[in-house]
C-alpha cells in the first residue's frame, strides 16, 4: 500500500544537465568530466621574471605581479629586493564573467605611497590558446615587458596563459576570480580537497593473569583490576575474584586505534584498598607498533611483561628498580573485522581492515556534483544574508570536498569525483555546508544546509541519474527545505560475476561472525572511531571540520526520538498491510463475497490436493510472474529523504524539543533528569528494534519491486530455475531432502550464515529515505 506522494517542494525532481555522460554532444574536453557541465576558464600561470630594474635606492626592488581582465584583478605574492622573483602562481578567470578583450599583466614594485610600474604584457583574449586534456601542460614563455609607451624593456617575465575546463590539473590550487574578495590564509579553506580517513584497527587487549603483586599494605589480600588506557579510551576489568597476589581475569578489552600510531597502549594494576579510593600498583606502556596483527580468529601468542612502579622523589616521577610483577597478556590488532564510524545502516564500507583480506572490486561510482538552487541565507554580513556553499562527499574511506562559491544562493560547482566499489550494497553520502570560516571565525561551527543519500544497490549499472534532490534540515520549529543540490550519478560494473556472487556473501568480514560483538561493544567502539576520525580530518590543510564529519556520520543517530519511532512503527504496519489485505482477501473468499473467485479457489484447491507436485512450481512460477510484471513499474529514480515516511511534517513541537534536547536532559529538576535519561536510553534501544523489524519486512517486498534491479534478477530468475526443477523433481524426494538438510548434524553447519540469508541481508529497506 503506497502512502500519499509528497509534497511537491520535498519531492525529487529529474533533471536534463548539459553533460556529455547524459548523451548530450560535448567536445574533447568533456571525455574526463562527462558528468558535469563544462566551465570555461582562462588560466595564466605566473611563473618568474628576470632582469627586473632596480627602483629602490638601494638598485633593487620589491616586485609582484597584477593579472588584470576587466573588473577583475589577481596579484601575487611580493618579494622584498629581488630582481629576479619566482612566483609560480595560477589565477583563473571564469568565462562567463568576462566582459573585456584583452588580458593585462603588469609587474609592478610595492612601495609605501604608491607601488611603482615597472612594465606589462598584454595578451588578446581572442587569440588565447585553448588546451585540450589530456594534453601535457602549456609550457610558459619568456615575453619581454612593455613601458606605457608600448616599447619593449630589457626585463623579461615568463608565463602560460591558456583557455580550459575545471579539468585542467591547475584548477583546484589556482586563484579564482569568483572568489576575489577572500585573502589571506582563508584562501586555502575555499579550495577543493580529497581527504582519506585514517585505517582503523581494533585492539584486542586480553589480561590473562598477573604475579607477585606488591601491595603497600602487606596485610591485606588486594582487590585487583586492571585499568587499560589508548589516548583518550580508558577500560577496567572486574575486581579479580582471586584473593592472591597473583590474580586472574582472563577478559577482553577493545580499543580502536588509527594509523601512524600515536598514542601508547598503557595498562595499570590497581587494588581497590576502599570506597572510590584505588591505588596503583604498577604499570606498562605498550607500543602498538610492536603488537601483533592477525587476519583470521587463530589466537595469538600469549607475553608476559614486566610492571614499573613509578614513586615520587622531590617532586620527581622515577622508576622503582626493584620491582618483579609481570602481567600475562594477549594483544593483538585484529584486522579481520570492519571497523565502523558510520551508522550500519548508511555504511559506505564493509571491507575488514586487513587489505589482504580484501576482495576484488566490482566496479566504478562516479559522482558528478553540479549545483544547488534557492539555497537559503545561512549568515549575515554587511546587513544581508549571505551564503558560501560547499559539498563533501563520503564514500569508503575517501571524503571529497568541493571549493567554497562566495556569497551565492544558486552555486555551481561542476566538479567530477570516482570510487572504487567493493560491495554494491553500501551508500554513499553528499552533505552541503556553509563555509564560515572564510574572515578569521575560528569559534563558530560551518552550518548544516542538508545532505543526500543514495545507496548503490538501488542503481542501474552503466545509466547516469541526474536528479535535483531536495536539502532538508530538521529543526525545532520543524523540517525546513534549505535548497536543492543537483547530482549525477553513474555506476559503472566491471564484473558482473564478481557483483552478482557478492549478493550470496556475508554483509560482513568473517570475523564478526565467528567471534561477533556486543551490540554495546559496537556502540562504544563506533564512538571511539567516529571521534578518531573526525580528529585525524580535523588536522588537515584545510580541515574538514568535527561538525562536519559528524553530520556526515550520523553520529546522534541513535539518541531517543518520539517522531523516529512513530515513523519505525507506521514502516512494520505497511509491511504488516500486505498480510492484513491477504486476510482480508481469505475472510471475503469464505464468505463468497464474490461467487466466481470462490470457485475459482474451490477449483485451484481441488487441483492442489489431487496434484501435491504442483504447489511449489505454481509458487515460485506466481512470484516469477508477480517479479516481470513488477518490472515495468520498476522505480526510475533513486530514493531520497521522505518527510512523510520520516513524520517529520506533521512532529509535535513537543517532541521536536525532546529530540533536540541534550543528553544528560536540561529540563527540569535532578530527578525529572534522571528519569528522563533512563526512558530516553530505553526507549531508543526500543527504537532501533523497531527499525529493524521494519527494515527487514520491507526486504521482504523488494524481492519483486525492482529496487535493487540485480537483486530482483537474480531472485526471480531463481524463481523460475526452482519451478523447473521442483516440477520435473518428486514432491516426496524434495521434502525428504529438506528435512535432511534442516535436521543436519552440527558438524555439517558452519557458523557464517548460509547464501539465502546473506541475500537477503543484501537488500535495500526504506531506510534510506529517512531522516
Amino acid at each position: 500500500m503506497k502512502g500519499p506522494l509528497p509534497p511537491e517542494e520535498f519531492a525529487l525532481k529529474e533533471t536534463s544537465p548539459a553533460i556529455a555522460g547524459a548523451g548530450v554532444p560535448g567536445d574533447k574536453l568533456t571525455c574526463t568530466y562527462d558528468l558535469v557541465e563544462q566551465m570555461q576558464y582562462l588560466y595564466v600561470r605566473v611563473v618568474k621574471a628576470k632582469d627586473l630594474p632596480g627602483k629602490d635606492v638601494s638598485g633593487t626592488c620589491d616586485p609582484y605581479v597584477e593579472v588584470k581582465l576587466g573588473n577583475y584583478k589577481g596579484t601575487t605574492r611580493h618579494f622584498e629586493k629581488k630582481t629576479n622573483p619566482e612566483w609560480n602562481q595560477v589565477f583563473a578567470f571564469s568565462k562567463d564573467r568576462i566582459q573585456a578583450s584583452i588580458v593585462e599583466v603588469v609587474v609592478k614594485d610595492k612601495d609605501f605611497v604608491k607601488d611603482d610600474f615597472m612594465g606589462r604584457v598584454i595578451f588578446d583574449f581572442n587569440e588565447v590558446p585553448k588546451r585540450v586534456p589530456p594534453d601535457s601542460p602549456l609550457a610558459p614563455q619568456w615575453y619581454r615587458l612593455e613601458d606605457r609607451k608600448g616599447d619593449k624593456t630589457k626585463a623579461e617575465l615568463m608565463l602560460a596563459v591558456w583557455m580550459g575546463t575545471q579539468a585542467d590539473e591547475a584548477f583546484p590550487d589556482a586563484w579564482h576570480s569568483d572568489a576575489a574578495s577572500v585573502s589571506g590564509d582563508a584562501v586555502t579553506n575555499i579550495r577543493s580537497k580529497v581527504y582519506l580517513s585514517p585505517k582503523l584497527w581494533y585492539v584486542r587487549v586480553n589480561v590473562i593473569e598477573a604475579q607477585d603483586l606488591i601491595p603497600s599494605d602487606k596485610g591485606r589480600f588486594p582487590e585487583v583490576y586492571v585499568k587499560a588506557m589508548l589516548g583518550n579510551q580508558i577500560s577496567r576489568t572486574r575486581v579479580s575474584q582471586s584473593k592472591t597476589l597473583s590474580p586472574m581475569w582472563n577478559e577482553d578489552l577493545l580499543f580502536v586505534a588509527a594509523e601512524p600510531f600515536e598514542e601508547p597502549l598503557v595498562l595499570s594494576v590497581e587494588d581497590r584498598v576502599g570506597p572510590g579510593k584505588d591505588e596503583g600498583l604498577g604499570r606498562c606502556v605498550i607500543p602498538l607498533q610492536n603488537v601483533q596483527r592477525r587476519l583470521d580468529h587463530k589466537p595469538v601468542n600469549t607475553r608476559w611483561y614486566n610492571i614499573e612502579r613509578h614513586v615520587i622523589i622531590d617532586g620527581e616521577q622515577k622508576k622503582e628498580i626493584k620491582f618483579a610483577s609481570r602481567i600475562h597478556l594477549r594483544i593483538c590488532l585484529d584486522g579481520g573485522y570492519h571497523v565502523f564510524d558510520e551508522s550500519t545502516h548508511y555504511s559506505s564500507d564493509l571491507k575488514p581492515t586487513a587489505k589482504p583480506l580484501w576482495k576484488p572490486s566490482i566496479g566504478i561510482l562516479e559522482l558528478g556534483i553540479l549545483s544547488a538552487h534557492n539555497l537559503m541565507p545561512m549568515k549575515t554580513k554587511d546587513g544581508r544574508g549571505t551564503t558560501d556553499a560547499y559539498c563533501v562527499a563520503k564514500y569508503g574511506q575517501k571524503w571529497v570536498r568541493t571549493r567554497t562559491i562566495i556569497d551565492s544562493f544558486n552555486p555551481k560547482w561542476n566538479e567530477q569525483y570516482t570510487w572504487e566499489v567493493f560491495d554494491p550494497c553500501t551508500v554513499v553520502t553528499i552533505g552541503v555546508f556553509d563555509n564560515c570560516h572564510l574572515h578569521g571565525n575560528g569559534g563558530v561551527k560551518d552550518s548544516r544546509i542538508g545532505k543526500v543519500r543514495v545507496r548503490l544497490s538501488t542503481l542501474e549499472a552503466d545509466r547516469v541519474y541526474t536528479h535535483s534532490y531536495p536539502l532538508l534540515v530538521l529543526h525545532p520549529s520543524g523540517v525546513k527545505k534549505m535548497g536543492e543540490v543537483q547530482l549525477a550519478v553513474r555506476f559503472t560494473c566491471s564484473s558482473w560475476i564478481n557483483m552478482l556472487h557478492m549478493y550470496s556473501q556475508p554483509l560482513l568480514p568473517k570475523m564478526h561472525y565467528i567471534h561477533p560483538l556486543s551490540v554495546i561493544q559496537l556502540d562504544s567502539l563506533r564512538h571511539q572511531a567516529t571521534q578518531i576520525v573526525s580528529m585525524r580530518l580535523g588536522r588537515a590543510e584545510p580541515p574538514l571540520r568535527r561538525e562536519v564529519v559528524e553530520y556526515m556520520l550520523d553520529v546522534d543517530s541513535h539518541m531517543w526520538s518520539m517522531r523516529r519511532s512513530k515513523a519505525n512503527f507506521f514502516r512494520i504496519m505497511n509491511v504488516l498491510s500486505g498480510i492484513i489485505a491477504v486476510s482480508r482477501l481469505f475472510d471475503q473468499i469464505c464468505h463468497w463475497k464474490n461467487p466466481i473467485t470462490t470457485v475459482l479457489i474451490h477449483v485451484l484447491f481441488i487441483i492442489l490436493v489431487l496434484y501435491p507436485e504442483m504447489i511449489l512450481p505454481t509458487i515460485f512460477l506466481y512470484l516469477f510472474l508477480i517479479g516481470i510484471w513488477h518490472y515495468r513499474r520498476r522505480p526510475r529514480y533513486p530514493p531520497h529523504m521522505d518527510t512523510r515516511l520520516s513524520h517529520a511534517d506533521v512532529a509535535h513541537p513537543d517532541e521536536l524539543d525532546e529530540e533536540f534536547d541534550t543528553f544528560p536532559t536540561t529540563r527540569g529538576s535532578d530527578i525529572v533528569r534522571m528519569r528522563y535519561d533512563r526512558l530516553r536510553s530505553i526507549a531508543g534501544r526500543i527504537q532501533t528494534v523497531a527499525g529493524d523489524l521494519a527494515t527487514q519486512g520491507e526486504r521482504f517486498r523488494s524481492l519483486l519491486s525492482w529496487r535493487d534491479p540485480r537483486a530482483t534478477a537474480l531472485f526471480i530468475t531463481f524463481c523460475l530455475v526452482a519451478a523447473i526443477v521442483l516440477y520435473v523433481t518428486p514432491f516426496k524426494v524434495v521434502a525428504l531432502l529438506c528435512g535432511l538438510y534442516v535436521l543436519r548434524h552440527p558438524r555439517l553447519r558452519r557458523k557464517l550464515p548460509s547464501a539465502p540469508v546473506n541475500f537477503f541481508r543484501r537488500l535495500p529497506a526504506r531506510t534510506d529515505s529517512l531522516l
